[in-house]
């Protein structure tokens, strides 16, 4: 018969076997990789926070921010032929949102209910049904589109446009449309699109019909990206992030160490990138999630963050969780 001894030296062995295995298959970003010297600062301290991030190619980039209060309006960046310049808007107020379509058009969204369309040189007004700030734009063709936000007096609003006008989604149920904001819409085609929000709100359109599948978290999800295998919403509050991951069907959250909110997030491929406060870059590749030492120091939060056709990784941000919001920065991961 085993002594006592034994047996509990053979428990131990087990547990730490088990330990590891749980700890090897683990996708929490509890491991970090070093970058120092990969990345580098574009432009730091502007006058205006940068919020947004997308483009078409390494060198047709788009970057869109808050009113630089200098009367030239939003802070609108392109970079084409290798250089950046500033777009005058001819508007006033914050740009929250940019996206747009490889051969054009340019959707920015922002405050009073603004959605900018830029085509070639032509910058236009688009009508909308509302007055509250747009947080999000998406879509699969510029005539087949969907827009989200909200303030805190109005609630939330999800928008469609079909190529003739914006209108609102009537199945938006009434008690997340009173008492939330929507932040960002994201699909992996028409009739599959995630839309998230205050209070770890998460709905999905999907045959014609918007379900509820909030419940997950209560602290708010700021943005939703995804591929043709996985939805990634990110948010969280202070010093807790939050990652949740849609797979086989469910939503799940993926456990964090030491990580703080998190507000942008996208996928390209097998390969994803998360961006938060205090200059907080996350990577995740073959299902790992890591944190990266940029070995950049920023007091500033990073807000949106994008990959380019290259494999580039762009990030943009600022002082972005309250007004006034300044000094823009954006840094550079070459591929």
């Amino acid at each position: 018969m085993l002594n006592a001894a034994i047996i509990k030296k053979l428990y131990l062995a087990i547990f730490l076997s088990l330990l590891a295995i749980t700890l090897n298959g683990c996708s929490g970003a509890n491991s970090t990789v070093e970058e120092v010297g990969k990345w580098e600062i574009i432009d730091a301290g502007l006058p205006a926070a940068l919020i947004s991030i997308w483009g078409s190619s390494n060198d047709d980039i788009w970057v869109v921010g808050a009113d630089s209060g200098d009367g030239i309006g939003p802070m609108v960046l392109h970079r084409e032929k290798g250089r950046w310049s500033r777009i005058n808007t001819g508007r006033t107020g914050d740009l929250w949102w940019v996206f747009g379509f490889d051969d054009g058009p340019v959707f920015m969204g922002g405050e009073n209910g603004m959605i900018l369309r830029q085509e070639g040189d032509v910058m236009k007004l688009m009508e909308t049904p509302g007055r509250a700030t747009v947080y999000g734009i998406w879509g699969t063709s510029p005539t087949d589109l969907w827009a989200v936000g909200g303030n805190v007096i109005d609630g939330g609003f999800v928008w469609r446009y079909k190529g003739d006008k914006w209108v609102e989604l009537s199945q938006l149920p009434e008690n997340i449309k009173t008492n939330h904001s929507m932040f960002k819409v994201w699909g992996k085609d028409n009739n599959d699109v995630w839309i998230i929000g205050t209070g770890g709100v998460i709905l999905n359109y999907k045959n014609g019909s918007l379900s509820d599948e909030s419940g997950i978290t209560n602290r708010t999800l700021f943005t939703v990206h995804g591929n043709n295998d996985v939805a990634i919403t990110v948010g969280g509050s202070g010093e807790e992030g939050k990652i949740l991951e849609y797979h086989e069907s469910a939503w799940k959250e993926i456990a964090l160490k030491e990580t703080p909110h998190i507000i942008g997030i996208r996928v390209k491929g097998e390969i994803s990138y998360a961006v938060g406060i205090r200059g907080t870059v996350l990577e995740r590749n073959n299902n790992k999630w890591r944190k990266v030492n940029t070995g950049i120091n920023l007091s500033e939060a990073f807000h949106s963050v994008w990959i380019d056709s290259e494999g580039g990784v762009w990030a943009v941000g600022g002082k972005v969780l309250a007004p006034p919001l300044v000094d823009g920065v954006m840094i550079y991961r070459a591929p």
